[in-house]
């Protein structure tokens, strides 16, 4: 399917070709250029754009908050995890019935 470039420098993708390409009106797109091919694809939201700045801010602090740990592991296997993870839900259950 030919189309043209107009003298504003619009291009205009067919309705069929956007549906196609699962494209929806007001969607951000992105150009990617490669030796002479344009490439059309759906720009993607970063995280910033998510969340309004009163959200990012609680986002912030908790993350400020996760990092001062307690942290596990790494663990090798999958197999390692679970047995560490067992044997805290033993000492736990310890702690609850001595209290």
């Amino acid at each position: 399917m030919g189309l043209v470039v107009s003298t504003k420098s619009q291009l205009v993708v067919p309705r069929s070709v956007r549906r196609r390409a699962g494209l929806k009106s007001g969607q951000s797109v992105e150009f990617k250029v490669s030796g002479g091919v344009i490439n059309i694809v759906p720009k993607l939201p970063s995280a910033d754009d998510e969340y309004t700045p009163a959200q990012r801010g609680i986002i912030n602090a908790r993350l400020r908050e996760a990092r001062k740990g307690p942290y596990y592991g790494p663990f090798t296997t999958a197999d390692e995890a679970v047995a560490f993870l067992r044997k805290e839900m033993r000492n736990r259950r310890r702690t609850k019935r001595g209290s």
